[in-house]
């Protein structure tokens, strides 16, 4: 649930940041597709740390 989380949020503020700065529609999707990676690697992280945790 964390992962998913992690993949909506960032392909919104990859969105928003493109959008920002008057990027045309390409630029949209590639700022959501790479900040949506980053934020599920970052995601999968703390999934990894919490089931260690525990």
């Amino acid at each position: 649930m964390i992962i998913a989380a992690g993949f909506v949020l960032g392909a919104l503020l990859g969105w928003m940041a493109a959008r920002k700065r008057q990027g045309n529609r390409f630029d949209k999707v590639q700022y959501t597709l790479v900040y949506a990676i980053i934020f599920t690697i970052l995601a999968l992280f703390v999934t990894l740390f919490i089931d260690r945790m525990t």
